[in-house]
């Protein structure tokens, strides 16, 4: 027998020679499954033939990356229809990796969205769509193709809702009509035959079965045209069998009378079934809606409209033809409508919806603005740098997407099971059938039916499949409106269980930027002293010499051009400022110019600054020391408040620091920080991080902001990211604190544990639901009340004469599950942080 080959083609990065074509080559050879492998050094892509039933394209990407070379893999998102239950992601995944070029494929019950991981361009859109459509389901195009397409794309969920609605309010009304003339209650009715009236009932059913529950019978159909069941098989399958057998008793009463049995109908149960289904599906969509408002909120901040100048002349245009470089105006009490940099005027921003941070900020010439932000008081002209998808706040909502769309680790236990759940149900309820059948009350036939419409009706994947993604959903939305992106949902998961927090030290305790602390000056008058120290540094570029230089200008200080300017990198300059040697430095500059008897007097006070952690610089004028003047970078007023914080949450903090062992002991005893490692060089912060980890298996978050933290970031268990810090930073972690106050990262913790919280008890619910619930329909209670003499009065309206739940009452709890777990997770969107 053949074994039918999978051929791929991929591209492969790195490669230099034809030396590591034969890396790459033995490499991909020596995988379990592959027959044979060749790489093109010209074209840098590899094509392959393997067994997909023994390797995968997982496993021949892992092979070429242990190798030592890269696979670029490209990300597709897709909006997908037609799916209403845990059942169908697993369904629309199986089908989107039988597409060899797929690595990943994971789908979101509560975004509708699929998102796919393949090699660059080996994987056409329009593969995906056929994929896709051959499971059963559809694509939904997205608003951008929406809006440039002629055909009708599928309602949005919010469109669903008021159509669901209405028909959950119709069938519900013709329910309890067709009750109650199954009961002979309806005026009039009497004086028509029993036969007559259930035709007439027959025709209403069919009506309303056939008109409100169409989209159910549909989707269960097109789910068994593809050899799969799903939620709406469920439905379907027990609702059509009460149908069949109320219509069987309606139009062949004999059948059942032959054998001693009432020919009774239950239509009502059919149609009151869908009416609750599709009640509890309305208020599922809207709950749903709620738990991306978040998201919606962010998405509308940006203004429709932008007024700019040109010229003389300022006119209001559309802001899709906003482009960069121009020149937008900005008004008090206006949005800004895209990025850029103001080159005229001053204000103040408020800039609540970036950073979470509710004070405004104080803005000028040569400040950057921000898409969505409210501008305060002034008016200002900027000119625009980022249009469109390119904003702070676009790049914001789709991390908010791609966090909400992705899964972290614990919902794939619940995907397993629901992959085999319905299959189950329908074992279990076909069981329970012939039980009753052969075992039951009289009439038999009529219990079994009820029991097994029972069993399919209560059964509700769509507990399982909206447990972790509602909350997921809900979560990254609260964290993006307190400044906490979350790039991925598995860091939500991660957080939570870590160790320690290593902080690195500049840029994230402190504020980055050297500045004045002290100036000691005992003779000398310390403005004069400042101003001819800042004239001579304005011609150095070292950031001590721009700490001073700065200091100076904001006590509007007068400085002068100095003359024989020289300059020592590292050590110090010197020059005659209007006719006075001025000579500023270090120590080791000052005493090779004028001796260490120089320094008399000012020893210990340069001992106490160092100790301190701050660098101390000799000012001397005419041959004499006058005085020192003391730079550090000093430490951001809320970093003592985070440590704080983060100690009592029980963590271990450690700081991270290149800096000299002294000055790093007096931040960290300054901070209230036990541990920390100094004179760690840049590329050494990784191996750090290996370290901690390894000690005791422990978890570690790493907190930075430079393009140095980002290996370091990415070794840790979770990388954190200032917003204020470079884009390669950002890139690296998992989580992005939008504003350089670090005290979000107690409230990121304080976040993941609220969204596991409710995970844990959604699941815990949805399993307990079903465990619960599916035995008591199936009939496990009958055989306790026969002991006891049958059914007690006050529990008949639940569970009949006998004891078997009523097909009408499992609907009922079928619908609220889905609509409690949602409600739980909408909890998170009032989660406080303290």
């Amino acid at each position: 027998m053949s074994i039918e080959l999978t051929h791929v083609s991929f591209p492969v990065r790195g490669m230099t020679c034809a030396a590591c074509v034969n890396h790459v080559e033995r490499a991909l050879t020596a995988t379990p499954g592959v027959t044979e492998a060749s790489v093109n050094f010209a074209t840098k892509t590899a094509s392959v033939d393997f067994n997909s039933t023994i390797a995968t394209p997982e496993m021949l990407t892992h092979a070429v990356k242990e190798a030592g070379y890269e696979i670029p893999v490209q990300s597709h998102t897709v909006k997908i229809g037609g799916m209403s239950c845990a059942s169908c992601v697993s369904h629309v995944e199986k089908a989107l990796r039988t597409i060899p070029e797929v690595l990943s494929a994971d789908v979101n019950l509560a975004t509708h969205t699929a998102r796919v991981s393949t090699w660059p361009d080996t994987v056409a859109h329009a593969a995906l769509k056929q994929a896709i459509t051959n499971a059963g389901y559809t694509i939904i195009p997205d608003s951008e193709t929406a809006r440039s397409s002629k055909t009708t794309s599928a309602p949005s969920e919010g469109e669903k809702a008021p159509l669901l609605f209405q028909k959950a309010i119709l069938s519900g009304i013709a329910g309890v009509l067709v009750m109650m003339g199954s009961m002979n209650l309806l005026p009039g009715f009497s004086a028509f035959t029993l036969q007559t009236r259930h035709i007439v009932l027959f025709f209403i059913t069919s009506l309303v079965l056939f008109w409100a529950g169409r989209p159910i019978y549909v989707a269960a159909w097109n789910a068994a045209r593809h050899q799969s069941v799903n939620m709406n098989t469920l439905i379907a399958v027990g609702t059509l069998a009460a149908f069949s057998y109320s219509a069987l008793a309606t139009f062949s009463p004999s059948f059942f009378l032959a054998s001693g049995i009432p020919a009774e109908v239950y239509y009502d149960s059919a149609i009151i079934i869908i009416a609750l289904i599709l009640f509890g599906r309305y208020l599922e969509t809207g709950a749903k809606n709620q738990t991306s408002s978040a998201i919606h909120t962010l998405m509308g901040l940006r203004p429709k409209t932008a007024r700019i100048r040109r010229g003389a002349e300022e006119q209001d245009i559309e802001i899709e033809m906003v482009q960069a470089g121009d020149m937008i105006v900005v008004r008090p009490g206006e949005r800004i409508p895209v990025d850029g940099d103001i080159t005229e005027g001053q204000s103040s921003v408020n800039e609540a919806m970036l950073t979470g941070e509710s004070l405004p900020v104080e803005k000028e010439v040569g400040a950057k603005v921000f898409t969505g932000t409210m501008n305060i008081s002034g008016s200002f002209l900027f000119q625009a740098s980022a249009i469109e998808k390119e904003t702070v706040l676009a790049r914001i909502v789709h991390l908010v997407q791609e966090a909400q769309g992705s899964k972290p680790p614990i919902q794939r236990v619940a995907d397993y099971i629901a992959s085999i759940f319905v299959p189950a149900v329908l074992g279990i309820a076909t069981i329970a059938f012939f039980l009753w059948w052969g075992l039951g009350p009289d009439p038999s036939l009529t219990y079994a039916v009820l029991t097994f419409v029972a069993v399919l009706i209560i059964a509700c994947p769509c507990a399982l499949g909206l447990a972790t993604p509602t909350a997921i959903m809900v979560g990254t939305g609260r964290g993006a409106e307190q400044g906490i992106l979350i790039r991925h949902a598995e860091a939500l998961e991660t957080v939570h269980q870590v160790d320690i927090i290593v902080l690195d030290k500049t840029g994230t305790l402190t504020q980055g930027i050297p500045t004045v602390t002290d100036m000691i000056v005992p003779r000398w008058n310390q403005k004069e002293l400042l101003r001819l120290a800042a004239s001579l540094e304005r011609r150095s570029e070292h950031p001590l010499a721009q700490a001073i230089v700065e200091h100076a200008t904001q006590q509007s200080l007068r400085l002068d051009e100095p003359e024989n300017f020289e300059n020592t990198p590292g050590l110090g300059v010197k020059g005659n400022i209007t006719g006075q040697a001025v000579v500023v430095g270090n120590t080791a500059f000052i005493t090779n110019l004028l001796g260490n008897q120089s320094l008399d007097g000012f020893s210990a006070s340069m001992t106490s600054l160092a100790q301190r952690g701050k660098t101390p610089i000799l000012v001397a004028i005419n041959g004499q020391v006058e005085g020192i003047i003391a730079v550090a970078d000093t430490i951001r007023p809320e970093s003592k408040e985070a440590i704080q914080q983060l100690t009592k949450a029980g963590l271990e903090i450690v700081m991270l620091t290149g800096d000299h062992h002294d000055v790093a002991e007096a931040i960290a005893s300054d901070l209230g920080i036990t541990n920390f490692l100094a004179e760690i060089l840049p590329h050494q912060k990784a191996a750090e991080i290996q370290k901690l980890q390894k000690e005791g298996n422990r978890r570690v978050a790493m907190v930075g902001d430079g393009i140095n933290d980002a290996p370091a970031l990415a070794q840790a268990d979770v990388g954190i990211a200032l917003g204020t810090g470079t884009d390669v930073a950002m890139e690296t972690a998992q989580i992005t604190l939008m504003s350089s106050d670090i005290r979000g990262i107690h409230k990121a913790i304080q976040l993941s544990r609220a969204t596991m919280r409710t995970i844990h008890q959604n699941l815990f619910w949805a399993f307990v639901y079903n465990i619960v619930l599916i035995p008591l329909a199936a009939g496990i209670l009958y055989p306790l009340f026969q002991s006891i003499g049958g059914v007690p009065s006050e529990l008949q309206w639940l569970f009949g004469e006998y004891g078997f739940l009523q097909p009408i009452m499992a609907a009922a709890a079928m619908a609220l599950s889905s609509v409690s777990v949602v409600t739980n997770s909408l909890r998170l969107k009032n989660v406080s942080f303290t």
